[in-house]
């Protein structure tokens, strides 16, 4: 089953457990956990349902390929960690 995990500095703002649930794409596993923890929506997914601008999806240690649609395909064990990039300078 794959699984979702949040780096601390995003957690730090809201709880962002990690979990796993069945999902064939990155998409699915999103729906299923933003239907349980719905707050940590707006803080990886813009208006629009694409990945915001600073963040960071990998998925099996690489990064996600469709930001907009989310449709990069998981396997049985796939890990997709969440990270918020830092930026500034």
């Amino acid at each position: 089953m794959p699984t979702l995990s949040f780096t601390s500095n995003l957690t730090r703002h809201t709880p962002c457990p990690d979990a796993a649930f069945e999902a064939a794409t990155v998409a699915q596993l999103f729906d299923l956990y933003f239907s349980q923890w719905p707050d940590v929506r707006g803080y990886v997914l813009d208006d629009q349902g694409a990945v915001r601008n600073h963040v960071i999806v990998m998925v099996d240690g690489r990064g996600l390929h469709d930001r907009r649609r989310l449709s990069d395909a998981l396997e049985s064990e796939s890990e997709v960690f969440v990270i918020q990039a830092l930026s500034g300078g």
